[in-house]
């Protein structure tokens, strides 16, 4: 029986899902997977393109399917089209995040094509910013789109800063005996695997980084030239955290955090999500017990302004439309 339900075009699903793939993920590993039946799109996880010796518990691989969720929502809805996502649909294969269904919008508005747009804007930007300016109303428009059911946003205060480059220095000293940790982080920064990865370009000089102290600490490159004047980063740390680390939960959470760092970019604001302060149990207990109550911190960001005069990063390379999407017969 041919299907009555309105489905978007191949077209349109291909250029979602190329945009959901500009969605940021652990040393852009880019570990997601798009299937189109002619009904639905279905997500996967791709465990291939996890690092079990950083998100050993893929926590962060589940965190960054969920972005690019959030970022096909996204564009769709730009396109003209509304969606409803099933997450977790088959308890017997957990690589399944999300079938995505469709229906035709009734009307695209500006926030929804200024959204979209967004996403080819954003960039992770790891140098220092000013101060968001007009923050608290950003803020109050922050919280009044994202659902508290997928995240509670927590915005950190300035005397929290001590405390969140203490959680930050232990995680590098733990890290720094770790040889399966580093070997990751040397294999996946630096330079390009297969269109993943994170270039040199996107790195950042030994004395920049130590101008943001709540940032990962990453190999230099040793011709690195400052690409900054700023004296500190006076960015606002905002973190998302859920009720529990179950995947349907962790993959809400990424949502949120498309929605963060999209509608940061249509204000004009620079962004840098930072997963390395809740990837070890001992550093997370010190972002736990700054944002209070009984919430689990998933991922924390930073948020601020770049520079007028200094360019902005580089796109990093994406994995080609025919590693993120397949098309099977319905």
């Amino acid at each position: 029986m041919e299907n009555m339900n309105p489905v978007p075009s191949g077209e349109i699903i291909e250029r979602a899902v190329l945009l959901a793939g500009r969605a940021p993920s652990l040393h852009n590993s880019q570990p997601w997977l798009w299937v189109f039946d002619g009904v639905t799109l279905q997500l996967f996880a791709v465990r291939e393109r996890s690092l079990p010796n950083t998100d050993s518990s893929g926590r962060q691989l589940v965190l960054g399917c969920g972005i690019a969720l959030g970022h096909l929502r996204a564009a769709l809805a730009a396109a003209g089209w509304r969606t409803e996502a099933d997450r977790l649909p088959d308890p017997n294969r957990h690589d399944h995040l999300a079938t995505v269904r469709f229906a035709e919008a009734m009307i695209v508005t500006e926030a929804d094509r200024d959204r979209a747009d967004a996403i080819l804007r954003r960039r992770t930007d790891r140098l220092p910013f000013a101060a968001p300016e007009n923050w608290d109303r950003f803020e109050a428009v922050l919280r009044s789109i994202i659902d508290p059911s997928f995240a509670v946003i927590d915005v950190l205060s300035e005397d929290s800063r001590p405390e969140l480059a203490r959680a930050s220095r232990l995680t590098a000293d733990l890290r720094r005996y770790d040889a399966g940790y580093q070997a990751e982080l040397q294999w996946w920064t630096g330079h390009v695997i297969g269109s993943t990865g994170i270039p040199a370009a996107a790195l950042t000089a030994a004395a920049e980084q130590e101008k943001v102290p709540v940032g990962r600490r990453m190999p230099a490159p040793a011709a690195a030239a400052p690409h900054t004047e700023e004296v500190a980063d006076r960015s606002v740390v905002i973190a998302l955290s859920t009720d529990t680390d179950a995947a349907g939960d962790v993959l809400r959470c990424g949502e949120a955090l498309s929605t963060v760092l999209l509608e940061s970019t249509v204000a004009g604001y620079a962004t840098c999500p930072l997963t390395h302060l809740t990837e070890y149990d001992r550093s997370r207990a010190i972002i736990r017990d700054l944002v209070g109550g009984p919430a689990l911190p998933q991922v924390l960001a930073r948020i601020g302004t770049a520079p007028a005069d200094r360019p902005a990063p580089e796109p990093t390379p994406r994995l080609p439309l025919s590693e993120i999407l397949r098309i099977v017969p319905g």
